[in-house]
């Protein structure tokens, strides 16, 4: 009999890149599996997901919200993602599952599919959980988590907690960094500076840059700079550049970023789970920026290990005062730059910590559950 996974969540490329990890592994396991993505509404898990080749239904959920104008439509956006979920989890004739990836999609599915009998099980990347999955995973039979630390957050369910790593995609099992170098034109004999703020970029690292080129003139002959300004962003960013004699290569988007991390020897960027476990299985120096508007602060603990392990520096990112953020970063950069030896011991400390066969142990597990 064929089994059929259904991976509930998204809004953000942290919720499904991991999950289209995981999801790549069950096919290769199990060729006959179906795979369903019940995601959010947001345009972004559409471009995500219709890249990857999956079945997806997007949920008419809405994120959460305390305003007492707004709680009510999250309420009843709830109910009608959880009524569109068992629509057609009820559809489904064999063996299911339903994996929570996180993200205000995720509740109305794992609802739906506790409700007609499917196993359940959750993938948490952050070192701290989100609302949803703190809430659905009372309801769990296996969360996989990235970090030891992660298990204290589901009190009561400790047994259930499994420290897998972050599942990546398979690019990052075999990178082409000479690919990279030349869909991007770069100089091969020189060495690489990558930015970047993420999928969608940021606007406060690209400033921040902006500010901290000239003062990278003196490496001109020995480093370039890749930076991935987002979409939305680039053309101002390209425009607001200075000029100077050390090569710098905008770009938009990037879509093999197992590649550009391979061609990377340091880099800048947050410290999203998802980005802290790419750049360690790239074994990559990493100076992070983490986003400065979580109330929990889950993008600093993400960067933690990375600082205690000798493979990763944080730098804190302050809107407010750019100046200061761009000073604290370019002593950092420049430091970086200059100490071939520092940059390799980070290297090391970044490859001692990575986990590369999350997706692969997942998708095993998950596998047994459904039978």
């Amino acid at each position: 009999m064929s089994r059929t996974y259904i991976f509930a969540g998204g809004g953000t490329g942290g919720h499904l890149y991991p999950a289209i990890a995981v999801a790549q592994q069950i096919v290769r396991l199990d060729p006959e599996a179906k795979v369903l993505f019940f995601c959010s509404n947001r345009p972004i898990d559409a471009a995500i997901l219709s890249k990857a080749g999956y079945q997806y239904l997007p949920l008419p959920a809405k994120g959460m919200s305390l305003r007492p104008d707004l709680l009510a439509d999250f309420v009843i956006s709830q109910v009608k993602a959880y009524r569109v979920a068992k629509h057609r989890l009820g559809m489904v004739e064999e063996r299911g599952i339903v994996i929570s990836v996180g993200g205000f999609a995720s509740a109305p599915a794992v609802w739906a599919g506790r409700r007609l009998g499917f196993a359940i099980a959750m993938i948490n990347v952050d070192l701290v959980p989100g609302k949803a999955n703190k809430l659905l995973g009372r309801k769990a039979s296996k969360i996989f988590v990235q970090f030891e630390q992660t298990r204290a957050y589901f009190r009561g369910r400790e047994d259930v907690v499994a420290v897998t790593g972050c599942p990546l995609r398979e690019g990052f099992n075999h990178p082409d960094r000479m690919r990279a170098i030349e869909m991007l034109g770069l100089d091969s004999k020189k060495r690489t500076l990558l930015v970047t703020g993420a999928s969608s970029g940021s606007a406060s690292i690209n400033q921040s840059l902006a500010r901290i080129l000239p003062t990278l003139e003196g490496f001109s002959q020995t480093w370039q700079v890749v930076h991935l300004t987002g979409k939305a962003n680039f053309e101002q960013t390209k425009a607001a550049m200075p000029s100077g004699t050390i090569a710098y290569y905008p770009v938009a988007y990037y879509d093999d970023m197992p590649d550009l991390y391979a061609a990377a020897d340091l880099l800048v960027g947050r410290a999203g789970a998802v980005s802290v476990a790419e750049y360690l299985a790239a074994g990559v120096p990493s100076v992070c920026l983490p986003y400065p508007y979580h109330k929990d602060r889950h993008q600093y603990l993400n960067a933690e290990p990375l600082v205690r392990q000798g493979a990763g520096r944080i730098v804190d990112d302050r809107p407010a005062d750019l100046q200061r953020t761009a000073e604290e970063l370019g002593e950092q950069l420049r430091e970086l730059m200059t100490n071939d030896a520092q940059r390799a011991a980070m290297r090391t400390a970044a490859q001692s910590l990575a986990r590369v066969d999350a997706a692969a142990q997942i998708a095993v597990t998950l596998r047994g559950m459904v039978g």
